[in-house]
């Protein structure tokens, strides 16, 4: 049966133009867009009035943790969070357990998201020094791309074996995603700290650990291999300024063959705020000065930096509360990621236009997603409602991590989510989730 949802008088923000009009949803498609639109019969009829329309946030890095770290997460737990949060999509990395480094662990995931996920979802496959046979099966019209650690691995996905890595880097097409951060350089850095404080290094010194010249001397690296080898590649979360003078802006993103990534916490938080927030803010690469962050603004408004993501690996609190060699790196976000970028977009630091590039036209461009990150006819209706004028503060009674904490607890939000449509479904709605229905697998136009 024809099922018919009407959007009226939002302000719609798509392709750098806001406009105020109607979105006719037919099932799972955007029917039609006008400035007024007379629906069918039994046409369900959401007054947005004063309100934006965007198209869902693309997420391009997550790691919701299943199978085999369900303790901290799963896909079920993070998907609702995400689409509470206004993320439609989300592409998540292979450091699972088992990780997923052959092609029947990677649909082993594709199955539990098909069964669990609200949201719409694809998986990368993890390359390693030894499966290069496998990652070449890699299908380009189901799978987001490969995800290569060249840094701060887990179990043996880190790729250190430099003609491996040239063979990868000249042997698929498909899009090459990076984690860049040198490990000799690491290593060194953390054994000059351990021999002043043991296992107990004061948090503060986590960006001189994982350095400004650890992450430099990686993507320089990875960067040059591309252009040697023609491959194409994508840096995921920049963490320096000086990193940022390493891509371009003067073509457009479809004809980029490397491209860079900048996440939230990257760009809202710096090294002072580690005096307050601790282990909590302790990342991979590391929340580094003020410097970093406003170079990081500067290349994401001027177009250096392509995506904006999340990076999302939530971690139990027991886990993070502890001394710095025990405390894992990484946190929960997908559920306050839109939130806090309106934030900067109320602050005047970047327009919501431009924040809807970052979060869903460029990742939907950048791999090539079909039918998806934007409001078009024809389109998947993966929508998200706002409310810029209605605040609330970020408390552990309305976080929805299965780890139960965030790095912006007592945060308070000036613009609400009120509703999410995921393939034309009402996913969302001012609190209250649709379970009965679950996202789609991505496909891709390659």
């Amino acid at each position: 049966m024809t099922q018919f949802t009407l959007i009226k008088n939002a302000r719609i923000v798509n392709e750098n133009n806001i406009f105020k009009g109607d979105v006719l949803i037919e099932n799972e498609i955007i029917k039609e867009i006008s400035t007024e639109i007379n629906p069918p019969e039994n046409t369900k009829i959401i007054n947005a009035e004063g309100n934006y329309l965007i198209p869902g946030f693309i997420d391009d890095q997550v790691h919701f943790r299943e199978p085999g770290l369900t303790h901290k997460a799963n896909i079920a737990t993070e998907s609702k969070a995400a689409i509470a949060g206004g993320i439609t999509t989300f592409i998540e990395m292979p450091n699972t357990v088992p990780q997923a480094t052959t092609q029947d662990l990677l649909e082993d995931k594709f199955k539990i998201a098909a069964n669990d996920s609200y949201a719409n979802y694809s998986f990368m496959f993890g390359g390693t020094n030894d499966n290069l046979e496998e990652l070449l099966k890699t299908d380009p019209k189901k799978v987001a791309g490969i995800k290569l650690f060249l840094g701060s691995s887990t179990g043996n996905m880190l790729v250190d074996d430099e003609a491996i890595l040239e063979k990868i880097f000249s042997s698929t097409k498909m899009i090459i995603s990076v984690h860049c951060e040198d490990e000799a350089t690491i290593r060194k850095n953390t054994e000059k700290f351990k021999a002043e404080f043991g296992d107990d290094i004061p948090v503060k010194y986590h960006p001189i650990i994982r350095s400004e010249e650890a992450c430099y001397l990686s993507s320089s690296k990875a960067i040059a291999l591309a252009k040697k080898t023609g491959a194409r590649l994508h840096i995921f979360h920049v963490s320096t300024a000086k990193e940022t003078a390493l891509f371009r802006n003067d073509i457009p993103l479809e004809e980029k063959q490397i491209t860079a990534e900048v996440c939230i916490h990257h760009l809202w938080f710096s090294d002072k705020d580690y005096d307050e927030k601790g282990m909590l803010i302790k990342w991979n690469p590391a929340v580094k000065t003020e410097k970093d962050r406003l170079g990081l603004w500067e290349a994401l408004l001027d177009d250096r930096i392509d995506v904006l993501a999340t990076d999302h690996a939530p971690h139990r609190i027991e886990e993070k509360d502890n001394v710095y060699a025990k405390a894992p790196s990484g946190g929960p976000l997908v559920q306050h990621a839109v939130t806090a970028i309106l934030e900067k977009v109320k602050e005047g630091v970047i327009s919501i236009e431009k924040a809807v590039e970052k979060m869903s036209h460029n990742p939907a461009k950048l791999f090539q997603i079909e039918k998806r990150g934007f409001i078009k006819e024809g389109f998947y209706a993966d929508l998200v409602l706002i409310n810029p004028n209605k605040s609330w503060t970020v408390s552990k009674d309305n976080i929805l991590y299965k780890c139960g904490w965030s790095p912006f607890e007592g945060t308070t939000f000036s613009s609400t989510i009120t509703h999410t449509f995921v393939n034309g479904n009402l996913m969302y709605n001012e609190g209250v989730f649709n379970e009965e229905i679950k996202g789609k697998r991505l496909t891709f136009n390659r």
